[in-house]
């Protein structure tokens, strides 16, 4: 099998190289055939080489590709961000809960969690989720952070949000 698979390979790329002829059929349209027509004119028609492009190797996974390293020799994520409310940001929550998402790029890696930071304190418990929530917190001005944990170590820390929490106050 092996020996016929070269003079196989040759007779398919014999049509490739065939000669193309022109000619205009009986109402005048021109007509591109592989055999001249019998009592007919045709013009053989010289063609170009064809073009040559060579196929580009396909570009590496994501996984395969350079992380960026810090000092310390820790992979580096390229986007940490929290997203769900803008920096500066009026939030009105009646009953202080709502949630934020974090946006994390490449995913986040097996043995890494997210723990958010209010007003630069740990809170709740670390996770994996990139969907947090904050419960009944009080109204005013606050930062928030998310963090990335080995463990408990602190790999990376997103740039801080800072908003305003708005809740009613019902006085008594």
């Amino acid at each position: 099998m092996r020996s016929a698979l070269p003079g196989l390979l040759l007779l398919l790329a014999l049509p490739a190289s065939a000669q193309i002829y022109k000619y205009l059929d009986a109402n005048g349209n021109p007509v591109f055939s592989s055999q001249p027509p019998e009592g007919v004119a045709a013009e053989k028609l010289e063609l170009p080489a064809p073009s040559v492009v060579a196929p580009q190797p396909p570009s590496p996974p994501e996984a395969a590709k350079p992380k960026t390293k810090e000092p310390s020799g820790e992979v580096r994520y390229t986007r940490l961000e929290l997203t769900g409310i803008a920096d500066g940001e009026s939030l009105r929550a009646n009953d202080g809960s709502f949630s934020v998402e974090v946006a994390i790029e490449p995913r986040l890696r097996p043995g890494h969690s997210l723990r958010l930071l209010l007003d630069g304190q740990p809170y709740g418990q670390p996770g994996r989720s990139t969907h947090l929530e904050l419960v009944n917190l009080d109204r005013g001005e606050h930062s928030l952070e998310v963090e990335v944990l080995a463990d408990e170590r602190s790999l990376q820390k997103s740039a801080p949000l800072l908003f305003t929490l708005q809740r009613v106050h019902v006085g008594r």
